[in-house]
């Protein structure tokens, strides 16, 4: 029978298959502990589907790849920390990209369940967590603080769930869906991934979505981003839409940040709405959400930057006060943004007026 050397293993589950004849001790799960000082890496390399890395409270100073499907990587809480090696030679292609953990399948298989959770990842130049071909993967009570651009990032993967999390003071946003950022393409559909009970905060956005479709950004708590939630489209078809923003609590985002190349200067936008189609917004509570910026407003219609419209979206139930310019804005005419439909919302002043 195999050692349980730096390895903890349910020795007496193993015993007893070896007893009766049952299924190779292989078969059987085991848990990877890894030690400040012992490499995260080491550990996953050597872990096999269905196995945990259990990473153990202290810092660590490098960036994790998994790719084995079944994996769970998973710390102890907020006391596990990853964070940049100082090294400058990195044969690592997670940290090459800039970021803290990995998880990557190819492009003929998506890397199927696997799951990150438990534990604080920090000060990377990219992304906190960034994953690309993925199935079924779960980011869970991950804390991803002051990285470059994204805490927590997830392109070309479907059945995603983004649970718990701590997103906070990362230079783009909280949380960021994508199809992919490196071409043009039609939206894609995420098979029903779900951004749930996240706590978004003090990044430029809190929660982007871009150029998706089949998904719910649900019950999160989004405060001091210069925007809470951002659903953007383009002129690829299909459209980005046919997804759920609803029962968030979206308060006082009204951080100032400049204008970039593909989007103006943000502020005071509670839930941004650029070129998409068949999005229902509903049951949110946006508040205090106040700024200067053309994109301002509890709930925002907005065309895209390429000057696409937003149609068929449903904006129902939510109740607003306190944002400026007002609680609802639609910048869409019916010559442009069809069947855009306000209702049973729960607001002082829109622009333009009759939609309170």
């Amino acid at each position: 029978m195999k050692k349980c050397h730096v390895v903890y293993l349910v020795c007496t589950a193993a015993m007893i298959g070896a007893g009766l004849g049952a299924a190779p001790a292989s078969s059987v799960a085991m848990t990877h502990v890894v030690h400040p000082g012992e490499s995260i890496q080491k550990a996953v390399d050597a872990a096999e589907s269905g196995d945990t890395v259990l990473v153990t409270p202290g810092t660590y100073h490098e960036s994790v790849r998994v790719s084995t499907p079944g994996l769970t990587l998973r710390g102890v809480g907020r006391s596990t920390v990853i964070r940049p090696s100082p090294k400058k030679a990195v044969d690592n292609t997670c940290a090459e990209g800039g970021n803290g953990v990995c998880v990557i399948g190819t492009g003929d298989e998506n890397v199927k369940g696997v799951t990150v959770a438990d534990l604080t990842v920090t000060g990377f130049t990219r992304s906190g967590v960034f994953s690309m071909a993925t199935d079924g993967l779960t980011v869970r009570n991950v804390t991803a603080v002051k990285n470059g651009v994204w805490g927590i990032a997830q392109e070309q993967s479907v059945h995603g769930i983004i649970r718990g999390n701590t997103a906070r003071d990362n230079g783009d946003a909280g949380i960021f869906l994508a199809n992919t950022v490196k071409t043009e393409a039609g939206a894609a559909d995420t098979e029903g991934t779900l951004v749930a009970h996240n706590r978004l905060e003090g990044n430029r956005i809190g929660v982007t979505v871009r150029r998706l479709r089949n998904l719910a950004v649900a019950d999160n708590h989004i405060t001091g981003n210069c925007a809470g939630v951002f659903v953007v489209g383009d002129e690829n078809k299909p459209k980005a839409g046919d997804l759920v923003v609803r029962d968030n609590h979206i308060v006082r985002n009204n951080r100032s940040c400049p204008k970039t190349e593909r989007l103006d200067a943000l502020q005071g936008s509670g839930i941004v709405l650029t070129g998409t189609e068949k999005v229902l917004v509903a049951d949110n509570v946006v508040e205090g959400n106040s700024g200067r910026s053309p994109l301002s407003g509890g709930i925002v219609l907005f065309k895209s930057f390429v000057g696409v419209t937003s149609e068929k979206n449903e904006i129902n139930g939510n109740t607003l006060r306190d944002n400026s310019p007002a609680d609802l804005v639609n910048t869409e005419t019916a010559a442009t943004g069809r069947n855009n439909t306000f209702q049973g919302n729960t607001c002082g002043v829109s622009k333009p007026a009759g939609m309170c």
